[in-house]
């Protein structure tokens, strides 16, 4: 029996109204100078700077760093390396999705190691730990607050890179579905379909285990059960809480047991197309779990079980099946566009085809899938998921 090796932050808050914890979180990792990382749009609606203001009355100096940008290149990454070594900081908090909690956790590494972030993509960890770090999610998607993974795009090479370890962990989240309220119905379907995919993946993993096993159907229950609500109706505070803690709950999960196929090949559509990272996911997850299905049938069966399409009276076929209507269904409910109609070139996407089968591969992810593929069936699963 493989042996798991579990790794979450020492301090996780969830629960609405702990964004005011923060400045106590921050005097327990014994910081004294933080830099907040976040991105124009939450400076637009002055959430940081309330959190500096919070931070600073407790004694401490603070600075935003607000150059951020989605899908994470090297290029932000080294602007805040370059504020937060000339800014004199002890420590990080981040605020906002996964692309500034994300870029945080790649400024600490950079800090801490030295080099260029190509240098540390898997299967290179980086050894050094970053200074404390806090993270603080504005979506209820990414679990990058609580994850040992970090995506950075490099603006050289246009690829996109998974960087793993655990020196990348966050010291401290703050989960707080208050946050999330404002999120717009694209934004919530987005992240919300990236957790489902996460806890999906972390079950199916190669890599998954007993204590993954149960977050991740944790997780899948409640994100197949409260997502639509969250969707139509922004204001439901249920659904926002519940999807908040789910998302931590599958960021827990694929932290500690992977994830897979459809996180492989998500990541080139999103650095050549600029397609958000959930919506390409979505784009995606029916084609993969039909092309893996035969490879883990009672794991996928249940998944089904758990998300309600299945009973424990149906046979494993059946559920597998299930789950794979149910997953198309789901596309249309929250409107998830093919490739094809979210506008992308269709010249191009067929041209790039190749590398992004060989980008896909390069990060690892594929390895984890309990079908592993080779080149060619990724590059048919991308076709497949043109239309």
């Amino acid at each position: 029996m493989m042996t798991a090796d579990i790794q979450i932050p020492s301090i996780i808050k969830i629960g609405g109204g702990c964004f005011a914890e923060v400045p106590a979180v921050l005097e327990r990792l014994h910081c004294r100078r933080p830099m907040i990382v976040t991105d124009a749009f939450l400076v637009s609606r002055g959430l940081p700077q309330e959190l500096k203001e919070m931070i600073v009355a407790v004694g401490m100096e603070c600075e935003i760093f607000s150059d951020t940008v989605p899908d994470p290149t090297t290029e932000a990454v080294a602007k805040g390396v370059e504020a937060f070594v000339a800014g004199g900081h002890d420590s990080l908090v981040s605020l906002g999705g996964g692309s500034p909690i994300d870029t945080a956790k790649a400024i600490g590494m950079l800090a801490a190691n030295g080099g260029k972030a190509r240098d540390y993509k898997v299967p290179n960890p980086p050894k050094k730990a970053g200074a404390p770090h806090v993270a603080i999610p504005t979506t209820a998607g990414t679990g990058s607050e609580v994850t040992r993974f970090t995506v950075i795009s490099d603006s050289e090479t246009h690829e996109k890179m998974l960087i793993a370890g655990g020196t990348l962990l966050p010291n401290a989240a703050i989960v707080d579905f208050e946050l999330t309220m404002t999120m717009p119905a694209r934004l919530t379907a987005d992240t919300g379909t990236d957790s489902l995919t996460h806890a999906i993946e972390a079950y199916v993993s190669r890599k998954a285990n007993g204590f993954t096993d149960t977050l991740a159907l944790g997780a899948m229950k409640t994100i197949w059960d409260e997502l639509l609500t969250a969707y139509k109706d922004p204001s439901n505070v249920k659904a926002r809480e519940a999807m908040m803690l789910a998302a931590t709950q599958a960021g827990l999960a694929f932290s500690n047991a992977s994830v897979a196929l459809v996180h492989g090949m998500s990541r080139p559509i999103g650095v050549h197309f600029h397609v958000p990272h959930g919506l390409s996911n979505a784009m995606l997850l029916p084609t993969v779990v039909k092309f893996s299905l035969p490879a883990a049938q009672e794991r996928y069966a249940d998944c089904a079980r758990a998300m309600g399409l299945a009973t424990k009276d149906d046979s494993d076929a059946k559920a597998g099946e299930a789950l794979i209507a149910g997953l198309y269904r789901r596309n249309e409910e929250l409107q998830v566009p093919s490739p094809k109609k979210y506008g992308i070139d269709e010249k191009k996407y067929f041209e790039l085809i190749p590398t992004m089968a060989q980008q896909a591969l390069g990060s690892g992810s594929p390895a984890n899938n309990p079908r592993i593929p080779n080149a060619e069936e990724i590059c048919e699963l991308y076709r497949q998921a043109w239309e």
